[in-house]
């Protein structure tokens, strides 16, 4: 350990002769004889991996590179400048010439899709919009087909609620973020991941392992953040169709505005219908449930002078689901004499109405006289409410959620060398929810028994934290973060979270972190499809706040060829709970059972992915995963229900000179996993212990014209799907009904069309 130590100091005082002298510029163009800046421009020194991006006032600043004097500055339909530094200088602006070759195909810029960010000490997986376009992408479950380190799948066979896994677990346990503000916890984790259309989003940046503490203390295995189309850079007028086989419609519209130098604005808008009822295993349950969605945001950005800036806006969303039996009609369905919806008799229906509006505020100020020194304030509040029908279960739910944070972001003498973030947050979580069996109910029908007590709960969580980064440009970050929370509930919880990047060359990049994270379980609130099921629900004793503990370490390593690239990526996370929410399917095949950790729950993950350059306008992706994910359930230490050992991913992605065509196919290779136990049940209502090894396929072909561009593609071309993922669907109000058990696809083979037509800046 003593010589570990010895190494590290080391590593700082030998660092500490470094140079750390920055260069700063501006990118123009010229219009109308007049400059303008360019947003997005990449600046970088030739023949380094050391490069940053331009804002949106066309503004950099990059550190000096003690083995290049070249800057390099580059933008899609612009040719590539190389500008030679002088001595001692310290500011340039770099005036960009549209490339002819390229003007008459706006739509046809080629980036790649997804890539580990090489600057980030955080290993971040950014996926920009072009990935997003390889795949139907019509909501946010659905932009990571072609993604390696993120699953989805359903979290039962009627309901359509889709839940993802990252580094082994549940996505309760990664952090959801919009624009780095919680936007999805309690009531919208369950069919949240259909509320954010895949047009609407700019780039996900997935972050692995413990995330930053600025964030707050509920990431265990790491953070989702989406980023949405902002006014100042997003398209002045975007519109995309969209229909499938199953007749599955979608539209998607956004424009915007730049009212005058300080103020722009811009709306989103986004419909979906079902017009076709499927039922393709004639179990007489839907394949899929059938959705009608509105939503559409509202937001506005402000930026007066060069040290105020400004975000704000409102986000409404209203959806109606409606599943089960064939033949239950939505319209048909009875009311008592106070309004409210009454179960049918003998058909099983199932609806799930929603209503979500969020509102947020950014805003901030950077310290004239240091525009190293900001500080800034993040507001936002999410309003969820849920009325639900199971068979003979109602479920309801209102949920008013507050998060807010006071960030001051500065520097202990060289601020290149030594920054911290500060701050103050406070988090209110105000939940109410009830469930009952009423209704229309025959005698001879078995109503299962909820043992939950109704979850109405009030958190109230102020925090302070502290982040310190230590950097040496292009060769150590360290960054140690400390934060203290005190819950109304659960009392004071300490977090404790360390990342560390390191550049073994200028081709290879090492990374490590560790740290603690917790999370409030929501029984109801998260798992209320599970009432989509004959078995009880009954938890044994008072659950205590969720804890665990995350390790990982990766490397990076880039090989040149030629004028590509070869990137490999090696990874392992490890992630174990000190409690955790215990949902149990294996100690009696009549219940699900709640309750705290008693014994071990752990997750190691490992994955290695490639990505290459294979000739000009071909690109690959190959990658796999092994999960060894193990939980004590049933009084004994076994493997995780419904996880797969492991994960194969292959994908490919062409594209013709200019990018007038695109060609993508992606191949997903699932291994083998557990089944709880059904032997108890009757023959004809047990299955499979374990699930075999299967692959998914899925392919897209796109036209690009000048503002337009046409796609058609299908999913899960080998129609592959789980067989008959419902126990006694044909008597859904017997004892054996169960729709809990699914671990594969549900849904066959699917064709669908889609356009998109854009009138860029």
């Amino acid at each position: 350990m003593k010589y570990q130590i010895i190494l590290i100091l080391s590593i700082f005082f030998a660092t500490e002769i470094i140079s750390q002298n920055t260069i700063n510029g501006n990118v123009y163009e010229i219009e109308n004889g007049q400059k303008q800046p360019i947003t997005g421009a990449n600046v970088y020194w030739d023949g380094t991996t050391l490069g940053v991006v331009t804002n949106h006032l066309g503004e950099f600043e990059i550190p000096i590179h003690t083995n290049s004097n070249k800057l390099a500055v580059s933008f899609v339909g612009y040719t590539t400048k190389i500008i030679e530094i002088k001595e001692n200088e310290n500011h340039i602006e770099i005036i960009l010439t549209e490339n002819i070759e390229l003007e008459e195909v706006n739509v046809s810029s080629r980036q790649s899709g997804t890539h580990i960010s090489r600057t980030n000490p955080f290993t971040t997986v950014q996926v920009t919009s072009a990935e997003l376009c390889k795949a139907a992408c019509c909501s946010l479950a659905e932009s990571f087909e072609t993604n390696a380190s993120v699953d989805v799948s359903y979290t039962d066979a009627v309901t359509g609620a889709k839940q993802i896994h990252l580094l082994g677990l549940s996505g309760k346990y990664v952090q959801m973020l919009s624009e780095n503000m919680t936007n999805s916890r309690g009531l919208a984790s369950s069919f949240g991941m259909d509320f954010v259309p895949g047009q609407w989003m700019e780039s996900i940046q997935i972050s692995k392992g413990a995330a930053s503490v600025l964030n707050g203390y509920e990431s265990l295995t790491g953070q989702i953040n989406l980023e949405y189309k902002k006014p100042p850079t997003s398209e002045l007028f975007f519109l995309n169709g969209f229909i499938s086989s199953e007749l599955r419609m979608e539209a998607n519209a956004n424009g915007s505005i730049i009212i005058n130098d300080s103020w722009s604005t811009a709306i989103l808008a986004h419909t979906a219908s079902d017009m076709l009822k499927v039922d393709h295993d004639d179990d007489g349950f839907l394949d899929k449930t059938n959705i009608t969605r509105y939503s559409f945001i509202n937001r506005w950005y402000f930026k007066p002078n060069d040290q105020w800036i400004g975000q704000f806006g409102i986000k409404y969303l209203d959806e109606q689901r409606t599943g089960g039996q064939f033949d239950f009609d939505r319209k048909k369905s009875l009311y008592d004499i106070y309004g409210n919806r009454v179960a049918s008799p003998d058909i099983y229906g199932i609806m799930i109405d929603s209503k979500n509006i969020e509102a947020f505020l950014k805003w901030g100020y950077i310290f004239s006289n240091d525009n190293a020194k900001s500080v800034a304030i993040l507001t936002n509040y999410v309003g969820h409410e849920q009325e639900s029908m199971y068979g003979h279960r109602f479920y309801s739910g209102k949920q008013n959620f507050v998060s807010s944070s006071l960030i001051l972001q500065s520097h202990f003498g060289d601020r290149e060398k030594h920054r911290y973030n500060a701050g103050l947050s406070f988090m209110y979580d105000d939940l109410n929810e009830s469930f009952d069996k009423i209704g229309n109910v025959q005698q001879n029908q078995f109503i299962p028994e909820i043992v939950v007590p109704n979850g109405n709960r009030t958190e109230k969580v102020p925090g302070a934290f502290f982040q310190y980064t230590f950097e040496i440009h292009d060769l150590l970050t360290i960054i140690t973060g400390l934060r203290g929370d005190y819950h109304n509930i659960y009392g004071t919880l300490p977090t404790t979270r360390m990342h560390i990047r390191y550049n073994i060359t200028e081709s290879t990049t090492a990374r490590a972190s560790v740290g603690n994270g917790y999370r409030t379980p929501h029984i109801m609130a998260e798992y209320n499809p599970l009432m989509a099921s004959s078995r009880k629900m009954i938890f044994t004793e008072n659950l205590k706040i969720e804890e665990g503990w995350n390790y990982g370490a990766n490397i990076t390593q880039y090989f040149p060829l030629g004028a590509r690239e070869l990137i490999i990526n090696f990874e392992y996370y490890r992630t174990h709970f000190v409690n955790q929410l215990i949902v149990d399917f294996d100690q009696n095949v009549r219940e699900v059972l709640f309750y705290n950790l008693n014994g071990k729950s752990y997750s190691n993950v490992f994955q290695i992915e490639a990505n290459i350059g294979i000739v000009r306008g071909l690109e690959l992706i190959a990658a796999w995963r092994l999960n060894d994910v193990k939980t004590t359930t049933a009084g004994k230490l076994q493997t995780k229900a419904f996880q797969n050992q492991y994960k194969g991913l292959l994908t490919t992605s062409y594209s013709t000179p200019l990018q007038k065509w695109q060609f993508d196919f992606t191949a997903q290779f699932n291994g083998a996993g557990r089944v709880p136990s059904t032997a108890v049940n009757p023959a004809e209502h047990t299955r499979p212990d374990k699930f075999d090894p299967y692959q998914i396929y899925n392919a897209q072909i796109t036209k690009n014209f000048k503002n337009w561009s046409f796609y058609v593609g299908s999913e899960n071309i080998g129609n592959f799907t789980q067989h008959h993922p419902i126990i006694d669907g044909q008597n859904p109000f017997s004892e054996y009904f169960d729709s809990s058990l699914v671990w594969g696809p549900l849904m066959g083979t699917k064709f669908y069309f889609g356009f998109r037509y854009s009138i860029d800046r």
